[in-house]
């Protein structure tokens, strides 16, 4: 609006975030038009507390062209407000593009290490859901009717069998046959390479899945596992374990890992064998993982040989983190020749490579 000071003030209001609405002023000339609003200069105060309008004053010369107008700022800084917004403008279509761009959703299971345990997750059926329930259902009826035979015949276990417990792994070779085979079937490779049932030994394997111990039961034979202590806790589940004479475990206590180890060697040397992952835990991509030496130093104190095992299969019907489901598929176990020696670290080495060779030859 036109004012008697021969002035005209236009009040613009800019979207942008960093500005309020700007109160802009000029000379008013009678040669030259008024100056576009993409060509005032805007003003930024520099300091907290300002007004509410952030003003900026524009003194129009009578012999400059509009793009040469001076800005004269009041006690702050004057900076093309232009720039601000073609900054923000430049800002927003970074952001939309950045959201915009497709998403892709992976499984830390799929692409990687040995094909056969990589699952993506985007292959998730609603069979592989059934059948994983239907799962859990059979080894759950098994196990409520087999832990009464086990119970009725611990105390002549303990009394004839107390480290071996042959009869009880009878009854878990049962429930776990039962158990897998409506669902996959596993196939065995060397099995000449077992040693008999009465020789001690020290057996290892690679861990994909929730599905190794059911596989490894299914061997027929009676070595000790060893299990988390919380396990132990689980009705029935538990039970069995005890039963069994399954070792525990406090993963995060070095006490109870150096009484594990004196507790393996024990069983080793009065005639009972003992079963170890080396890995620790279970792959979650396939990937054979660096061994730990406990298993191999246990069986260099003692003496026995160590049998390594590979499973082929469990990863994939079962991937780890996905222990709802169940897919399609069949699981092959591979017996290695055993390995002798008083070296851990030879022994280790020697573990490894056999079960990582088998695993390369079968991807």
């Amino acid at each position: 609006m036109l004012n008697n000071n021969n002035t005209m003030e236009m009040v613009a209001s800019l979207s942008h975030p960093f500005h309020c609405p700007l109160r802009l002023r000029y000379k008013r000339s009678s040669n030259i038009s008024p100056p576009s609003l993409l060509q005032f200069r805007a003003c930024k105060e520099p300091f907290v507390g300002c007004s509410t309008y952030k003003q900026a004053v524009l003194w129009n010369s009578y012999n400059s062209t509009l793009n040469g107008a001076s800005c004269i700022p009041r006690k702050h800084v004057c900076v093309p407000w232009y720039n601000y917004l073609q900054e923000f403008n430049q800002t927003m279509v970074h952001k939309q593009a950045k959201a915009s761009r497709p998403v892709v959703v992976r499984s830390e299971l799929a692409g990687t290490g040995i094909p056969d345990s990589a699952y993506p997750l985007s292959d998730i059926t609603f069979g592989s859901k059934v059948r994983g329930i239907g799962f859990y259902v059979v080894t759950a009826i098994a196990a409520i009717f087999l832990i009464v035979l086990m119970i009725a015949q611990h105390p002549f276990v303990l009394l004839f069998d107390q480290y071996r417990r042959k009869a009880q792994f009878s009854i878990a070779k049962i429930w776990a046959s039962l158990t897998v085979a409506p669902f996959f079937k596993i196939e065995y490779e060397r099995l000449e390479n077992l040693p008999p049932p009465d020789v001690p030994a020290v057996y290892v394997s690679n861990h994909q899945s929730f599905l190794d111990i059911y596989t490894l039961l299914t061997l027929g034979r009676s070595f000790k596992f060893i299990s988390k202590t919380g396990i132990f806790l689980f009705p029935i589940i538990g039970w069995a374990m005890l039963m069994l004479g399954v070792i525990p475990l406090k993963r995060m206590d070095s006490r109870s890992q150096m009484e594990c180890l004196k507790r393996c060697m024990d069983l080793l040397k009065k005639g009972s064998s003992v079963f170890f992952f080396p890995e620790g835990t279970r792959s979650k991509d396939g990937k054979l993982c660096a061994f730990k030496k406990g298993a191999f130093s246990v069986a260099a104190k003692v003496g026995v040989p160590v049998v390594p095992i590979t499973l082929i299969g469990t990863g994939k019907i079962m991937p780890t983190g996905l222990e709802g489901i169940l897919n399609p598929g069949s699981v092959k176990v591979i017996i290695h020749k055993p390995i002798e020696g008083s070296d851990a670290a030879v022994l280790c080495n020697e573990a490894r490579s056999a079960i990582a060779d088998a695993l390369q030859h079968q991807g």
